[in-house]
């Protein structure tokens, strides 16, 4: 259910300026989508049932989760366009806030996780290795 919830919610931040109509907002609209963009990367990154490359562990997902609702809260008085508008500042404050609940709520094993990408696999033994080989 968090892989979902990562895939949703970075579509959402990306299209939060059009959603709440502050795309005239430079400042607010690259936080928006740069935020976004980083929340579906690192989902396609992370070794859960909805990575596809499981490179970052589940342990530190749901560390760059909690980072993202920090930013998210304090992004609007960070990037000083807190003044703007409720329409601008809240979606901002409520989907950090979101983001700072959802990792104390999520399981830090996935049960189905895919193979990580960089592992290793050991050398599978061959039976023809131990037998001697035909003389020459």
């Amino acid at each position: 259910m968090h892989a979902t919830l990562d895939y949703v919610v970075g579509a959402l931040l990306i299209a939060l300026p059009w959603i709440f109509h502050f795309a005239d907002v430079p400042a607010a609209t690259a936080v928006a989508m740069g935020v976004g963009t980083a929340v579906l990367a690192l989902s396609l990154l992370t070794a859960y049932e909805g990575g596809v490359f499981s490179i970052l562990s589940m342990r530190a997902h749901l560390a760059f989760d909690a980072l993202v609702g920090v930013l998210l809260v304090a992004a609007p008085w960070l990037f000083g366009f807190a003044d703007e508008g409720a329409n601008v500042w809240i979606p901002f404050v409520v989907a950090g806030a979101v983001s700072l609940v959802v990792p104390a709520l999520t399981e830090r094993r996935a049960p189905r996780a895919p193979r990580r990408v960089l592992d290793r696999r050991s050398r599978p033994v061959y039976a023809h290795r131990d037998r001697p080989g035909p003389a020459a």
